[in-house]
């Protein structure tokens, strides 16, 4: 069964059986292992807007010029 044949079926849902399907489908890949890039206990580097200092100049700039409308 592919995706073209479950998608109409799954679009005729009610938004609480929406709902419910989502919740199965995100269960199922919460289990499998081959789809989880994280492992457990680990600490991961994320990029983050804290200390961009040249960001928020651009920012400050934009929110001093007038709109354009």
């Amino acid at each position: 069964m592919t995706l073209a044949d479950v998608l109409p079926a799954a679009r005729r849902l009610s938004a609480a059986e929406k709902l419910k399907l989502i919740r199965i489908l995100a269960e199922d890949l919460e289990v499998s292992e081959d789809i989880a890039p994280l492992e457990p206990f680990k600490t991961y580097d994320l990029p983050t807007p804290y200390d961009c200092y040249g960001a928020g100049e651009v920012l400050m700039e934009a929110f001093k010029q007038p709109d354009a409308s």
